[in-house]
């Protein structure tokens, strides 16, 4: 399949100026940014690369005039990058992201400078484990206990020696960034020998191998509101490990768990749990009472003739919802006892009686089916 038309890439009209080339090649920038794609993070990428090809095409007035006289053809041998082998990064650099007139400056906050100033420390994770009483009704303040690392005590978190100091990177000198050249194009990227931080270290801390953290058990407050459930995340902003060079702190991930309760079952906004009832209960009706999950009891009716199996609803005993609070609902379930007293026997036996003249529905229903399977295995 050949390439897209560079201007339907860029949803530019044949004179687009120069001004809507750039506004063009902004709002996709931002579209196709890797971190607002975290789920298809490759596929963006090389929808950018084709975006880059286009602007850089289109942005020169050269390689434009050739691209619209000849088209894609008319392109070969004009020094024009597919941009197979850069990394997004470079692809902004290349373009002169971070200098003065870059046209990202504004988009993303000031360039290469800005973006390091927005580096921060590594996140986190955490399991939290909750009953299911804490998930419905809340747990308030919770504290919790991490391991996280923190700025090594005995290097005050530069990593070097006591008595030495980080010295400026030799590679990049102090810069953070290495030149290369690519074809016709000279592009900055991270410093290997430093990564970025523009300083080395000759003399490592020993206590923390250089690294300037060291693991720790920390103690941090956090709040868990009523209705949370099983699998949600919280995320705790600051609370991560700290960064490097003074940058802010990362995040804590919190992952909530919610073990398996003896009574109840949370399905959405309802909470599920089974009463047993007798048959005298079912068939005459009663009112009864049943636990519910702030752990007192409520009077729930049984209206007469229930079967067993049959869902009855308690209306606002449920899950706390930012619209109110669902349902408890209650599977009664009719228990046939295993020993009868002689009373007993004798009276559910002159019951018996009756049934093949007053039948319940279902029990009638049944005798039915069963009349007319047998009329018509006759009539075969």
């Amino acid at each position: 399949m050949g390439k897209q038309d560079y201007y339907d890439l860029l949803g530019l009209s044949r004179n687009a100026g120069e001004d809507k080339i750039k506004q063009a090649f902004r709002k996709l920038a931002v579209k196709y940014h890797p971190d607002k794609n975290p789920d298809n993070r490759k596929e963006a990428e090389q929808k950018f690369k084709e975006v880059a090809e286009a602007y850089e095409v289109l942005s020169d007035p050269q390689k434009r005039r050739r691209y619209d006289q000849f088209g894609h053809e008319g392109l070969r041998g004009a020094g024009v990058h597919t941009y197979n082998d850069f990394s997004f990064d470079d692809i902004l650099r290349a373009f002169g992201f971070g200098s003065g007139d870059s046209i990202f400056g504004d988009f993303f906050g000031g360039g290469a400078r800005a973006r390091e100033r927005a580096r921060r420390g590594g996140d986190i994770e955490y399991t939290l484990v909750l009953d299911l009483e804490e998930a419905v009704l809340g747990a308030g303040h919770k504290t919790i206990d991490v391991a996280r690392r923190e700025h090594c005590p005995s290097c005050a978190g530069t990593g070097a020696r006591v008595g030495t100091s980080p010295v400026t990177c030799p590679a990049c000198r102090g810069t953070g960034q290495v030149q290369q050249s690519s074809g016709f194009f000279s592009i900055r990227t991270t410093c290997p020998r430093c990564r970025g931080r523009g300083q080395v270290i000759q003399s490592p801390c020993p206590a923390c191998d250089g690294t300037g953290l060291k693991l720790k058990r920390v103690s941090i407050d956090m709040t868990v509101p009523p209705g949370t459930d099983d699998g949600v995340t919280y995320r705790l902003p600051g609370q991560g490990e700290p960064g490097p060079n003074g940058v802010p702190p990362g995040d804590l991930y919190c992952h909530v768990r919610v073990r398996p309760h003896k009574l109840f079952e949370r399905q959405g906004s309802n909470l599920y749990c089974q009463v047993p009832i007798s048959f005298a209960q079912a068939a005459l009706g009663a009112k009864i009472t049943v636990p519910t999950i702030e752990g007192k009891t409520a009077a729930l009716t049984i209206p007469g003739g229930t079967q067993s199996g049959a869902f009855l609803s308690m209306k606002g005993l449920g899950v706390p919802t930012r619209n109110g609070r669902g349902n408890q609902l209650v599977q009664v379930i009719v228990e046939v006892p295993k020993k009868l007293t002689k009373r007993q026997q004798e009276l559910l036996r002159k019951y018996a009686e009756t049934e093949d003249i007053n039948v319940t529905p279902q029990r009638k229903s049944f005798l039915d089916n069963i009349k007319d399977y047998f009329t018509e295995q006759g009539e075969k």
